[in-house]
């Protein structure tokens, strides 16, 4: 009999003490719930932003190095959110398929292994800094199709040795700027204006072709150029700006 009540007492206390363990549990996740539904959100909202930046091109980069891009209009980027920004090291070489119209801001910016780039009549847009710091590439052809280059698009590009611009934008500024290998540069007819910076510190540069469409040189144009010993500037030109050929 005393047995009998031991037991019915043992489990009385027991059941007490297995709800508080559970009401404890659930008052833990609920507390902890808010906090899991924002990490949730944030995840989500992540991963629906990466897809939305990435969303009208695709990429393939081969064991060779070669990064292939196809699809339309290239997004901005920033310093460090390119989608092949883990695997910078491994490209060599960047084909642009026809089709795609923009090659967006910092798009291989620091590729340093980066030596040759194709790119297609199809783009029309080379956004800023877009290949700056690929301190690897020799030589690029700019087709046609191209009528904007934005600002320091191939800034420290040491290895670039000559450029032909094939474009019929009006404008070049800061686009080359320490680019300290290039030995010429030729500009095509159609360029106005040669604008500030356009090739500061290209100091290996000894001929420069300008066309008789260039109406102004900006400040600091050709700052720090100290290859270049003679330059024939058009009539055309009617301003020529501080510095513009200081050495």
């Amino acid at each position: 009999m005393g047995f009998s009540v031991n037991l019915s007492v043992t489990r009385c206390l027991a059941v007490p003490l297995r709800r508080t363990r559970i009401s404890e549990g659930l008052r833990s996740f609920f507390h902890l719930f808010p906090t899991m539904k924002k990490i949730f959100t944030l995840i989500l909202l992540s991963m629906i932003t990466f897809n939305a930046i990435h969303a009208e091109i695709t990429w393939n980069l081969s064991d060779d190095g070669t990064l292939t891009i196809s699809g339309t209009d290239m997004p901005n980027y920033s310093t460090n959110n390119q989608p092949w920004k883990s695997q910078k090291g491994a490209i060599q070489k960047v084909v642009i398929e026809n089709g795609v119209t923009n090659i967006g801001r910092y798009a291989f910016y620091a590729c340093n292994n980066l030596i040759a780039v194709a790119i297609p009549s199809s783009v029309t847009n080379i956004g800023d800094r877009a290949f700056r710091g690929c301190s690897g590439l020799t030589s690029i052809t700019i087709p046609n199709s191209v009528t904007s280059i934005g600002e320091n698009a191939f800034k420290d590009c040491s290895g670039l040795t000559s450029i032909s611009i094939g474009v019929v934008f009006k404008y070049i500024k800061e686009q080359f700027n320490d680019c300290t290998n290039i030995t010429s540069v030729t500009l095509f007819d159609g360029v106005t204006s040669i604008r500030e910076e356009a090739f500061y510190n290209c100091s290996s540069l000894t001929s420069v072709t300008i066309p008789n469409s260039v109406t102004s040189i900006g400040e600091y144009a050709f700052y720090g150029c100290s290859g270049l010993t003679s330059i024939t500037i058009p009539n055309s030109v009617t301003s020529i700006e501080a510095f513009a050929f200081r050495n």
